[in-house]
């Protein structure tokens, strides 16, 4: 009976060890910047843009993902302005700006100096020839959080077409 109880407890921190990891491994772009905590202007913007879907979608993306400390350095009634629904379109410009659709880690980048294209279609200029990520004019403060479907680098400043 000790090893049927033994076994049935083993049994139980497994399931749950298991799907606490099926959890934390089933995020995607969308769900790993939510639940982070810091992107809340970010999902703010991606509901209002229309984009949650198609960050949701296969991928694989990298999103150079602006904090809402970040969002909240731009002048006063900027972000408020771009979510309203007549500024949709300029909104979907500056958060495509800030997505690759190709999945790109700090690995890939380190010691090089190049232009990635957006999905907005424009190039987006990356020195990493120092010891600060730099991209366009912000700098990349963490690197490499990967979901499912691709890979955040959170940047202090929202990047502008």
């Amino acid at each position: 009976m000790k090893k049927l109880s033994h076994l049935v407890a083993s049994l139980g921190v497994f399931l749950s060890v298991s799907s606490t990891t099926v959890i934390a491994n089933a995020a995607d772009i969308v769900d790993t910047a939510v639940n982070a905590g810091q992107f809340k202007t970010l999902a703010a913007a991606l509901t209002a843009g229309g984009l949650v879907e198609t960050l949701k979608g296969k991928g694989p993306f990298t999103v150079f993902a602006p904090t809402d400390e970040s969002f909240a350095k731009l002048p006063a009634g900027t972000v408020d302005d771009l979510l309203k629904p007549e500024n949709k379109s300029r909104l979907i410009k500056i958060l495509t700006y800030h997505v690759v659709a190709a999945q790109v880690l700090s690995s890939d980048l380190a010691g090089k100096k190049l232009d990635a294209k957006t999905v907005e279609g424009r190039t987006l200029a990356i020195d990493a020839t120092t010891n600060t990520v730099k991209v366009k004019n912000g700098n990349v403060t963490k690197a490499d959080i990967k979901a499912d479907n691709g890979v955040l680098h959170i940047v202090d400043t929202v990047l502008l077409p």
